[in-house]
This record gives structure tokens, C-alpha cells and sequence, in this order.
């Protein structure tokens, strides 16, 4: 130990050739002792390593990773488990920012892509424990073991026999170049957001993925069916119970709307802020335009509002509405005529969001402010629909032919 701390304070003043050999000593020394010597290396302690996942006990093993975005990998979870003899284990890495989404198996961020024996634990445990493995966002699962690579890592799985799906959660799927051509309010017609050539390479490198692994490819949006046609839509899941709020809404003299975008830019937020300030500002609305809170905070902040401002420039609706629908408030937003013929042939029913863009969002909170019998019916409507369609029932059922087909 005290040799090879030696060495590690000594390389940084020796030639380059030196310093190389030097790092291969290293490298051959446990990680444990490794941590210890060169800790800005690793940018972990032993001690955050989280143990391998615990192996349900069921026939249908599934494990989801890595991302669990607005906390859907720990409810798909869930949700498979409706399935019979299904047990299910979502993982997740964890970075800054880290808004607290429950997970099963939780590990730091720099363990998952620094640490090789977190990585090879994992894959051991996933590998010899789990039948099923499904992708989030075309994102590797085992840090860099594989280089970073999820068809290597895919490989190595159906080489020990695990069934494998893919799972896009919206961007790293959704091409920006076939959204602005069918939306004037695309964020992707933003010619100084600077990230839109990077979310195209990053569609398109997704979309050679899919089809080099040939897997069932699943869409947590119906949106997504134009980017992957021959996807299966997974509903986003809300455990209702937690939003349901007794409190009728648009009660309140002056009708309290609340925005809590988790992307400025995609959820329009700026564009809609002078209508919502001039409505404020008249006295017709409380307005409140929500940053940083933590998911254990999003109940409250929802059963406070009488109305939710969702998002008003991808033309869906994702889970911040589904759970202010289920909370029994008014949500208003951006919805494609395509997401809402699907849902409603799928289900037999609309979809409760008050239809409105950036230039008319402005009329659509006066008629709500005015018309409030009516829109109480429509809150009330999205209870129903949050409970039909996003309680977790479709989305096992969705699962079921992955999952427990022969």
C-alpha cells in the first residue's frame, strides 16, 4: 500500500513513457486499494459501491436500466409485477442534478462509469439472475465494462440467454428534423439552440441501434410511433394515490395555474410567459412558474393549483400531466391530433388536456376562468383517464408479450 502511494505521488513529476508504466503497475493493484491511493482517479469511495441487486423470486426475472426518467423504470417495474410470477428490479445511475425519483437499485454516477468491479458485479448478477432486460433511452447498463456500448452489452446477454427490449423515453428518439416539419412550435426550429445538430446524431445513431439488435422496441409516448412505426407504446405510469387531491378545483377567486417545466425550451416556457404575466398581472390568475422541485414536493405543488400549465411545443403529454390529471386538476397544453386518435382508439376515449398552443393559451385561461362548471367536468375527466390508462394495468399488458410469451 505505502509503495504504490508512492508511485502515484511520484508519476505526476516523471516523463510521459514512465508515468504510462507506472499506470499499468496501477492498474493491476485491487480497485479498493487503488481508491484509497488516487481518489481523484476514481471521484468515489469504497464505500459508495452499492451491492449488486437483489435477484427477485419469481419465474419472469426483469431488469430495467439505467435512467428511470421521471421516476418510469422503478414504475414499469411495478407495473410488470401485475403480471403473474413477474419480479422486477429498475436501476438507476445517479447524477447532479438528482431530483429523488425512488429506484430499486440506485449507484453514483462516476461507480457506474468508473468503478469495473461495480460493473463486473452487476453484469454477473443481471446476466446469471435476470431473464428479462430492458433499455432505457439506447443507454449501456454496465458503465464502460462493455465500451460503453450497448449492442456489445446486448450481446453478451442473449449469449447467456436474457431476453432483451428497448425502451425510448422521447429525445433520444425523437428526430428533430421530422418534428419541425410538422409543428410550427417545434423547439426544434430554435436556430440558436445550440444541442439540435448533437439530438439528430444522437436519433439517428438510436435509430441504426434499433435496427442492428433487432429487439422489441417500446415508446413511453404515442408521439414516438412516427420516429419507430413498429414500436409498442408504454404508458407512462402514476400511482394516483399519491397526487389525488379532495380539494375541487377552480375554486379560488382568482384561479391559481401552475408551470413546473423540467426543460424550459421544450415545455415553451419562455414563450408562454408574457400571456401568463399579463394574466397575473390583471388580476385574473395567480400565476406560478415552478424551478428545481424536488419529486417528494410535486404533490403539493400540484393539489395547490387549479390549473397546470403542461408543455407547448412537442405536441404530447408526459407524465408532469398525467399526474395533475390524477391530482383532479385542470391541465392545459400542447396535444398532436395524432396522440389523440391513438389513445382514443386504443382506450375508447380523449384525452383530457385542454387543447391550446402559445398564441392562443392566452384565450383558452380566460374561457377556463370564466367557464368553470365546464372545466371542473373536464378535471374530473382526467382522473378517469389517469386511472384507465396510466395506473400501471395497460402498461403490464403492454409488457405481457415480452415478457411471458413463449
Amino acid at each position: 500500500m505505502k509503495v504504490v502511494s508512492i508511485l502515484a505521488g511520484w508519476k505526476q513529476r516523471w516523463p510521459k513513457p514512465v508515468a504510462r508504466a507506472v499506470d499499468r503497475v496501477l492498474a493491476l493493484v485491487p480497485e479498493s486499494v487503488a481508491q484509497r491511493v488516487n481518489p481523484a482517479k476514481y471521484g468515489f469511495a469504497p464505500a459508495d459501491v452499492p451491492a449488486p441487486p437483489t435477484v427477485p423470486v419469481a419465474t419472469t426475472r426483469l431488469y430495467i436500466a439505467p435512467v428511470n426518467f421521471a421516476a418510469q423504470g422503478f414504475a414499469w417495474a411495478r407495473a410488470a409485477e401485475l403480471l403473474p410470477d413477474v419480479g422486477a428490479v429498475s436501476m438507476q445511475y445517479r447524477g447532479d442534478p438528482d431530483y429523488g425519483f425512488p429506484s430499486d437499485n440506485a449507484v453514483p454516477v462516476r461507480v457506474f462509469r468508473k468503478s469495473r468491479s461495480w460493473q463486473r458485479a452487476q453484469f454477473a448478477a443481471v446476466a446469471g439472475g435476470f431473464t428479462h432486460v430492458l433499455y432505457e433511452a439506447e443507454r449501456p447498463i454496465f458503465g464502460e465494462l462493455f465500451d460503453l456500448s450497448p449492442a456489445k452489452e446486448i450481446a453478451a446477454l442473449r449469449a447467456r440467454g436474457v431476453n432483451v427490449a428497448m425502451v425510448s423515453h422521447g429525445s433520444d428518439l425523437r428526430l428533430p428534423s421530422r418534428h419541425r416539419a410538422i409543428d410550427e412550435w417545434s423547439p426544434f426550429r430554435d436556430s440558436d439552440w445550440g444541442v439540435i445538430p448533437t439530438l439528430e446524431a444522437q436519433a439517428l445513431d438510436h435509430r441504426r441501434l434499433l435496427a442492428e439488435i433487432g429487439a422489441r422496441v417500446y415508446l413511453s409516448t404515442p408521439d414516438l410511433l412516427l420516429d419507430w412505426p413498429d414500436g409498442h407504446w408504454l404508458p407512462v405510469v402514476v400511482d394516483g394515490s399519491k397526487w389525488w387531491c379532495d380539494e375541487m378545483p377552480l375554486v379560488h377567486a382568482r384561479p391559481r395555474v401552475v408551470h413546473a417545466p423540467s426543460s424550459s425550451i421544450v415545455k415553451g416556457s419562455d414563450l408562454i410567459e408574457p400571456a401568463m404575466t399579463r394574466l397575473h398581472d390583471e388580476g385574473v390568475i395567480e400565476y406560478q412558474r415552478a424551478r428545481g422541485v424536488a419529486a417528494r414536493e410535486m404533490p403539493a405543488l400540484y393539489r395547490g393549483a387549479d390549473i397546470v400549465l403542461d408543455q407547448f411545443r412537442i405536441g404530447t403529454y408526459g407524465t408532469a400531466a398525467i399526474e395533475s390529471m390524477a391530482a383532479g386538476r385542470v391541465v392545459v397544453g400542447h396535444v398532436h391530433d395524432q396522440v389523440r386518435h391513438h389513445v382514443a382508439r386504443e382506450f375508447g376515449v380523449e384525452v383530457p388536456v385542454v387543447q391550446a398552443t402559445v398564441a392562443t393559451l392566452e384565450a383558452a385561461i380566460r374561457r377556463i376562468a370564466t367557464e368553470r362548471e365546464h372545466y371542473r367536468e373536464v378535471a374530473a375527466d382526467g382522473v378517469t383517464f389517469a386511472r384507465l390508462v396510466h395506473d400501471g394495468r395497460a402498461s403490464a399488458d403492454a409488457l405481457r408479450p415480452f415478457l411471458l410469451s413463449d
